[in-house]
Parts: structure tokens; sequence; C-alpha cells
């Protein structure tokens, strides 16, 4: 099958292959085989590519976390799924059997894995999958914004609704405007009921932060001190709620930006891990902060209801073939982008 593959880690993009003769996957009884026809980028896929100690991945690996596409065959074990069906699901992996997962805490499961960072990923012919991570797909929704909504969606839901408890009429800073999981909050937030302040990088990323719906932007290269500007736009109250993805380089400003009794969101930190965390206003102000990564079940259900639902639509910054995977890769790399950059597979063979 055609797929793009990686055969060691590499901090350079040219350990990529964009190959013809990979071997579909072996289904295992409670699994489907996914004939995959949209695949989307995430900053993880850069990650998992450089590799970190304690990843220890079959090589070649085929990166890819979002994918939306159909059913090409079932495990014998597998009921209530048929071949043809149009399909997504949740790209969090787990047992079912541990402690967590028995609670409905997949996403804290003992043997926790990401299709894509652990396990072979979408881009490519075909993936497989667990049945019990499966999600059907309406007639008529656009695949490409589906799996444009994947990986994002369940995490932004989980971060921000669930573990983060956002509630209508509080204010919401979301650091950073052209990431995949910051577009889905802004809309989330939005729909909960909030009102969206948004921190961009440039002019540009500003705008289209307002077009999906942000009450409030800074610019940051007008405006380099985004933290001290929040707290006087709110009127030295501060904000409820701040999520920041970014880590090393703004979480000082993110917590002096929030307010008393303030939650700060994160699900990463691409800048860096080694965040100063200014320890007074923690107990001065009594802030928390709170950590997700990824999401159960019921916060994939959830976030593609919503986008089944056309209540939010994932942004899509471009549509690539797979011979153009690492072309994309570079333009999200270099922050070039607004929305999330789709791979093609279907029509790449």
């Amino acid at each position: 099958m055609h797929a793009v593959i990686f055969r060691e880690h590499s901090p350079e993009l040219d350990v990529y292959d964009v190959v013809d003769d990979m071997p579909a996957p072996e289904i295992g009884p409670d699994e489907v085989l996914i004939k995959v026809h949209y695949a989307a980028l995430n900053r993880l896929d850069d990650f998992v590519r450089r590799g970190w100690p304690g990843l220890n991945l079959d090589l070649p690996h085929i990166p890819g976390s979002d994918f939306a596409g159909e059913i090409a065959a079932v495990g014998a074990q597998v009921s209530g799924w048929e071949k043809g069906q149009l399909v997504t699901g949740n790209p969090t992996l787990f047992c079912g059997q541990c402690r967590y997962c028995l609670q409905g805490n997949q996403h804290l499961c003992e043997h926790f894995a990401i299709v894509g960072e652990h396990a072979p990923g979408a881009c490519a012919e075909y993936m497989k999958l667990p049945a019990r991570n499966l999600i059907a797909i309406p007639e008529g929704v656009d695949l490409k914004r589906v799996a444009a909504g994947n990986l994002v969606g369940v995490t932004a839901w989980r971060n921000l609704i669930v573990d983060g408890g956002l509630r209508p009429n509080e204010t919401v800073l979301i650091v950073g405007a052209g990431g995949g999981v910051n577009m889905t909050a802004i809309q989330l937030a939005k729909l909960v009921g909030a009102t969206v302040w948004v921190v961009a990088s440039n002019a540009w990323k500003a705008q289209k932060a307002r077009e999906l719906g942000a009450d409030w932007v800074i610019d940051r290269s007008q405006e380099p001190n985004w933290a001290k500007a929040v707290w006087k736009h709110s009127q030295r109250r501060g904000v409820d709620v701040v999520v920041d993805n970014v880590g090393q380089a703004t979480w000082g400003g993110s917590l002096r930006a929030l307010g008393k009794h303030g939650r700060l969101l994160t699900v990463g930190g691409t800048s860096g891990y080694r965040a100063e965390v200014p320890v007074n206003l923690i107990f001065a102000r009594q802030q928390r902060i709170i950590g997700s990564t990824m999401g159960n079940m019921a916060d994939a259900r959830n976030a593609f209801d919503v986008i089944f639902s056309g209540k939010i639509t994932p942004v899509i910054d471009s549509v690539w073939p797979l011979a153009g995977y690492v072309e994309a890769l570079k333009k999200m790399l270099a922050g070039d982008h607004f929305g999330k950059l789709v791979i093609d597979v279907i029509h790449s063979n």
C-alpha cells in the first residue's frame, strides 16, 4: 500500500519517504481495517519523528493521528459495524480492562497510546483500529473536516469543557490563534457562552481569530507585552481561564493574565517544557493549573457530535497529496498556516 514512513528518528525532514510497497495492516478479531480517505497533520507528528527516550516504535513508522475513511474489513469478533461504513474514531488507544478503563477514563489507561504516536498512523491507504474506538460519520458530512477535527476536537473538548469546566459568561484567553486545538477551543468557548480573547502572532491570524468568533484579539507582533494588555483590558481583574499550549515561552505571561481562582489549561508545550511559574501568583490569586491529554470515548463522541451537527467547523488551511506530506509539514512548522493541513489519501494513489 501507499504510505508516508520514516525509518529512523531524526530532527531532519529528509528521513520521510513515500512508498507504495508497505504491507496493509493485519487486523485482530476485535479490530477493523479502515480505507483512509483523509488524514491531517499535528505537531505531534514532528515530535514523534524526532523521538524521545522511552518511545520504542516498530520501524518503519507511519505518522498521522487524524483520519476519516470507510471500513474495508472487520475482525471475526466485531459486531455492529460493516464493510463500506464511513467512520472516524478516537485516536486514544486503551486496553479496556485496567481500573481506569473500567471507570470510563480510557484516556488514563495504564496502556495508553495514540494512533500515529505509539502505533502506525493514518498517512497510508489503510490503517487498523479497535472497533471500540469507532465513531460513525453521518451521511453528507465533509470527510475532510472530520479528519481536521479529529485529535484536536477530542483534546479541546476534554481540556476546555470537562477538565477546565468552562462556564457561560466566563472570560477565556487563548494563547495562539493558528493551531488546531486553539481554533477548536475558540469555537467551543463561544458555543458554551463564554467571552473569548485571543493572543495572535500577527495581524493576519488576528483577523482570522475574529472571523472564528473571538471577541477581542491581541496582535503580539504589535503588543509584545500581551499579558499586561490583558490585565489592563480586564480592568485589572484578569481572565477566568487561560488556554496555553505554548508552554515555556508563555506560561509566565499566562499566569499573570489570570485572575483570582483562575484556571490555566494545557495540553502541551510547543516552545518547551521547562516553564517558570511565579509561585506567588498561584497562592495569592488561588490559581489552578490543569493538564490533560486526549480524551475518553464520551469526550470523542461529544466532540464529533458538535462537528457533525455543524455547531463548530474544523478549519482547513490547505489539502495536500501523500507526496506533499513533507512540504505540508514544513508549512506547519513554519507557522505559515491557519487551520489544519489535510492529507488527501484516497486520491493520492
